[in-house]
């Protein structure tokens, strides 16, 4: 039972080990008109939140949460016309407007 445990603790660690975990949080730079920052340092979006630092990604925090955008395509078809525009009603018929 021991054996069992430690390697599925084992296992845990080298999943979690990976080099995707290895990186770091990610900092993109925010791109904003003012600079609040000390010198040397610029805002930054670190998990939602902004604050100074550096970056360490290329995109802005802007771009990466940017969604691409499709125009929809619309398809027109002629519409039937309706029965009451063809009528040719005598005035004050019932069903006639």
């Amino acid at each position: 039972m021991r054996y069992l445990s430690s390697l599925a603790a084992g296992l845990a660690l080298a999943v979690l080990a990976t080099p995707g975990f290895a990186e770091g949080p990610r900092v993109y730079a925010y791109e904003s008109a003012v600079n609040y920052c000390p010198a040397g340092l610029q805002p930054v979006s670190l998990n939602g939140v902004i604050c100074c630092g550096q970056p360490n990604q290329a995109q802005s925090y802007q771009q990466v949460m940017a969604h691409p955008v499709r125009k929809k395509i619309r398809h027109y078809s002629p519409r039937a016309r309706s029965a009451r525009a063809h009528l040719n009603c005598p005035a004050g018929a019932k069903g006639c407007y």
